[in-house]
């Protein structure tokens, strides 16, 4: 007798939990995770972020404690890695060599310099720009464009203002997400680029 009741305890149990995840379906809740899908839930894969020299400069805005010039600010989207083959010299490498790459996903990286600075040498204005790469081997040629509001894939070259090439540090282990920052030294500071086994440095010198 109590066997038949433990067999109908264990039955009545699994229906309603069949029942549960009939119902969680109908209204568009995963049998898996059982979280609500909601029509606003669209988020980007490749995530735009935003870094800042001098680094602690949102922080210091917040707490309305500015002690140093705010001097660059990059935006730009994260791919992710995601097993795919990065950089190489075939149709399957996600960043070909001797091809424009937009550093980083969806539309173009920008730049925005508040303060002149020199790159290599060469004075740059105080301005915003768009910032792209020609990845190789063993180098990039960072390059500085001003046509802004446009898609990183649509980059018109004929706009270049500045063009340098630095070179390519391997790093283990691999970064998955594309990943752009500021690194501040004596001078200036070093914006950092990496991803996968890869990591290049543009140093930026603040003029006086």
């Amino acid at each position: 007798m109590k066997l038949k009741h433990i067999s109908f305890a264990i039955f009545f149990l699994f229906s309603c939990k069949q029942k549960e995840l009939k119902n969680n379906t109908q209204i568009g809740i995963s049998a898996d995770t059982t979280q609500r899908k909601h029509s606003l839930l669209n988020a980007d894969i490749s995530p735009m972020d935003m870094s800042w020299c001098p680094v602690n400069y949102p922080l210091a805005k917040m707490e309305n404690n500015i002690t140093q010039k705010l001097i660059a600010r990059v935006i730009y989207s994260r791919p992710h890695k995601n097993r795919r083959q990065i950089f190489g010299d075939t149709p399957k490498s996600l960043c070909q060599y001797g091809k424009p790459w937009r550093l980083g996903a969806n539309e173009a990286t920008e730049i925005t310099f508040f303060e002149n600075v020199l790159i290599a040498d060469k004075n740059i204005a105080k301005g915003t720009y768009i910032l792209y790469c020609i990845p190789k081997k063993d180098k990039w040629q960072v390059i500085l464009n001003n046509n802004l509001y446009t898609w990183g894939l649509h980059i018109d070259s004929s706009k270049d203002v500045f063009k340098t090439e630095i070179p390519v540090i391997s790093q283990a282990p691999i970064i998955e997400d594309f990943t752009m920052l500021f690194e501040e030294n004596n001078t200036g500071a070093n914006l950092i680029m990496a991803w996968d086994n890869v990591k290049t440095v543009l140093p930026i010198v603040f003029k006086k």
